[in-house]
Order: C-alpha cells, then structure tokens, then sequence
C-alpha cells in the first residue's frame, strides 16, 4: 500500500508538469494579451469584465502621456492596437507583466514560484492571486459542498430503491422525472425558480441575490443558520438537478449489475433479510462505481459547474472569477487556479482509489500497476 501511495504521488509531478506545459503553450499563441488589454483600454475599448488595472499600470498610463509629449518618436508596435505608442511605453509594460523575458525562463520561474505555492499578484485586480481565491472560497464552497451532498445524498437511495423495484410505476415515473431534469439546463431552471420563488410573476419567498442578507452579522447564530440555508436553496437546487439525474441512474444500475450475481443468490438462499443482502453484500461492491466519478463531480461542481448560476444569483464566487481572468488575459489568476484544481483533483482521485480498498478489501494495490 505504501509503495503505491507513492507512486502514485510521484506520478503527480510529470502530470502537472504537463497540464502546466501545454496550458502555458496554448496561451502563447492566443491573442489579446494583457498588454493589449492595456492598449485597449488606453484607446477606450477595454472589456468591462476587467474591474481595472493595477496601481503600477495607472501609473504607466500617466507615464505615457509624458512620453507622448516629451517628443519621443514613436515606431509601429507588435501588440495590436498599438501604433503610435512609444517603444518606450510599451518596453516597461513588458517588464511589469514579466514579458520582457524568454518565455521558456518564464515558464520555468512560474513553475518554481508554484511549487512553493508563490502565485504572484493579478494583473487586472490589484491583489494577490491567493487573497482572490480566499475572498471568492465561501461562495464555491457553498455551491459545491451542498450540491454534492443532496446529490448523494438522495441519489443513491433513489437509484437503490429504483433497482429493487425495476420495471415498476414508481420505478418509470422516477426515471421520466430524472430524464426530464437532466435534458433540463441548470441556468434555464435557476430562471425558472426566480420567476417562480424569487420576485418573479408568482412569489416571492427565496431572495434573489447573496449568501447572508444585510444584517446577518446582528442575527442569534440559528438565525444566521436559517439566513444560509434561505439564501442558497434556490442556486443549490438550480446546481444539483442535473448530478441528481447522473447518480442515480449510476447507482441503480450498478445495483442492478451487483442483484444479478450469483452471490447475491447464494445469500438469500442462506436466509438472509433483503437488507442485509443490499446493504452487506451488494453495497460495497455496487458503490465502486459510484466512487469512481465522484472526484471529478466533486471538483467540476465545486470550481467550474457554477459561472451560470452565481451570475443569476449575483454570487461573486471563483466560476465568475475565472471567466473574468479569461475575458482580461490576467495570466496570473488563470494559471495559479489551474494549478491549484489540477492538484486537487489528482489528490482526490488517490483519496478516491484508497477508499475502494476500504470499501472492498479485496483490492490489494500493491499488485496493482499505476
């Protein structure tokens, strides 16, 4: 056990080495930069979803006008949009962004500010990468923590009890009302809730926007509980529909998959109550499946399943920060969030195989190849 733990740690290294690589190569040839944000901003058609530039840059503008004015020529620019402005100018917004080096040096300097979890500053936001994502943390984990609990937590009762009855009515109007809000996008319902629920053209129970309301602070703590729990139901239940329909199928037919065996046969035949045979028996072998997507469901919901729905319900979390970091080219915010959930993810997916051998002892990894 221990030889595989670290292999498979080890086997960490090359992986995130290569999503790094091919990330950081894919970006040098996508064009609009930062730097030619900046221009556009200089110029008036910056993209409203850069809250704006750092100190450091504001300062570089005025520079510029100095620039301009001091009589300096200036020469035709590489950075579209650029014309006119001076070498100068544009040399010390290279030296700002860290451009002014080769981008293999670049790449191996951003590689070792990673490994000692050193992710620098955004360009665009004026803070630290890592204050960003502690700021934005709270609405993520809300999002994903909670979808992925009523995920499962419902999933797999439903998908157990729809394999013990398969074939029957309860067992075909479920599935219509899984299929139903699976084809159903998350967005489409989350506006289908606020027209419902939220002030919309019917009630208004749920509010529409934030984790606590105003004066959450002044609240008893079982008022702040029931204040949360207010404010997410909506987004949370917008979120879980569509994970709700793919667990439960998965788990009712893996049941069905784990039912048919003759193992299953020989405990009933030995007398053994219809619980203990799906609960003892057929419950750990029938949930490995299950246990097998759950790292990539987990991360997917917690990081990258919520920019639709924290833009309809006004949640400043890390989905919209990441598309915000894609629309202004801040390199910093895209690459160091990319590391980190790459990270996470190979670490649940090591959580994830250890905990088969808890489930079934029967899977020895030391005979396993990673």
């Amino acid at each position: 056990m221990g030889a595989y733990i670290l292999r498979r740690l080890l086997l960490i290294i090359p992986t995130l080495f290569g999503i790094m690589a091919v990330s950081f190569i894919v970006v040098q040839f996508a064009p609009g930069g930062p730097i030619e944000q900046i221009i556009a901003q200089m110029s008036g058609t910056g993209i409203s979803a850069t809250a704006r530039v750092s100190g450091s840059a504001e300062g570089d503008f005025a520079g510029q006008q100095q620039v301009a004015g001091s009589g300096e020529k200036a020469s035709p620019s590489q950075y579209r949009g650029g014309r006119g402005l001076s070498p100068r100018f544009l040399a010390q917004l290279e030296k700002q962004f860290g451009f002014d080096k080769p981008p293999l040096e670049r790449f191996g300097l951003m590689l070792w500010n990673y490994v000692r979890f050193d992710f620098g500053n955004s360009y665009f936001k004026g803070k630290s990468v890592v204050d960003l994502v502690i700021e934005k943390m709270p609405v993520s984990i809300t999002l994903g923590l909670w979808m992925t609990l009523l995920s499962y937590g419902i999933s797999i009762p439903l998908g157990i009890a729809k394999a013990v009855r398969d074939g029957s009515r309860f067992d075909v109007w479920t599935s219509g009302i899984i299929i139903v809000g699976y084809a159903l996008p998350g967005f489409l319902l989350a506006i289908l809730l606020i027209v419902l629920f939220a002030g919309g053209s019917f009630l208004q129970i749920f509010p529409l926007r934030g984790l606590t309301s105003d004066n959450f602070a002044q609240l008893p703590w079982w008022q702040q509980v029931l204040d949360y729990l207010w404010h997410i139901a909506l987004p949370v239940l917008a979120m879980a529909v569509g994970a709700f329909a793919t667990t439960t199928l998965l788990t009712k037919n893996s049941f069905l998959d784990e039912i048919r065996k003759q193992y299953v046969v020989t405990a009933r035949a030995k007398g053994l109550r219809e619980n203990q045979v799906l609960y003892g028996h057929v419950f750990r072998n029938a949930m490995l499946l299950v246990i097998a997507g759950f790292p990539g469901a987990f991360v997917g919901a917690f990081f990258g399943g919520s920019l639709l729905i924290e833009t309809i319900f006004s949640l400043d979390g890390l989905g919209l920060l990441g598309f915000q970091a894609l629309v202004a080219r801040d390199y910093p915010v895209i690459f160091a969030t990319l590391y980190i959930f790459s990270l996470l993810g190979l670490v649940l997916t090591l959580i994830s195989d250890l905990t088969y051998m808890w489930i079934d002892p029967r899977i020895d990894f030391e005979t396993r190849d990673v």
